[in-house]
């Protein structure tokens, strides 16, 4: 007989074994590198699950966005706004193609982020159903960018303050335009960020102005 692998979960474990096999899945110890990155991926996909359908219900910016998306004809069940793992390059993003939402899981500050960048996307989305935003067309990428880094929250005071890029002379403005140039720059068809300022500048007038569908910045 061979010497039982500690390392396994019983078929039917005990409520100590279950909480003996969770500690060595967050101390990493008796247990495979892959094991616990695996487990640690879990814990955070349901984290991210559970904030996700928090928000869904109950803020008031993602709600709003949840009806208007519906009455455009574009709505947004919560299988289209999935929690995975990204690139660290950003907190979520829009597939056209899918009309799904992608949320980074593991990069929120807290719930306020995630409503943020769940807003941002939906604006995103909104733009795609009722413009039919051609996201290869830098122009039309950059008026997206613009109205959603403006309307989610994502250049409000507190949230500039906490990641240390805050200029107190026109703020707000100044976060919408960083933020739509480091966007656009990194379109497949921006052949680099002098272009994608250029095409900021060119459009951010008439875009920061549109405040569809709200009736005026969230």
């Amino acid at each position: 007989m061979t010497e039982a692998d500690n390392s396994k979960p019983p078929e039917n474990p005990s409520a100590f074994e279950k909480w003996r096999r969770t500690a060595m899945l967050v101390t990493g110890l008796g247990v495979t590198d892959d094991e616990r990155l695996d487990y640690l991926v879990e814990q955070s996909r349901k984290s991210c699950e559970e904030k996700k359908s928090r928000l869904m219900q109950r803020s008031p910016g993602v709600v709003f966005m949840l009806n208007h998306l519906k009455a455009a004809g574009c709505e947004l069940p919560p299988s289209n706004i999935i929690c995975a793992p990204c690139d660290g390059r950003s907190a979520g993003g829009f597939n056209p193609q899918r009309g799904a939402i992608v949320l980074c899981q593991g990069v929120f500050f807290g719930d306020a982020h995630m409503e943020n960048t769940m807003m941002h996307e939906m604006i995103h989305m909104f733009d795609h159903c009722r413009f039919n935003v051609n996201w290869l067309n830098l122009r039309h990428h950059a008026c997206s960018e613009i109205r959603a880094n403006s309307l989610s929250g994502d250049c409000r005071f507190s949230r500039e303050l906490r990641i240390g890029s805050l200029a107190f002379t026109k703020h707000h403005q100044d976060c919408v335009r960083r933020r739509a140039v480091t966007s656009v720059s990194r379109n497949p068809m921006c052949p680099d960020k002098a272009t994608a300022e250029r095409v900021v500048n060119e459009v951010f007038e008439s875009c920061f102005k549109d405040t569809r569908p709200f009736d005026e910045i969230y």
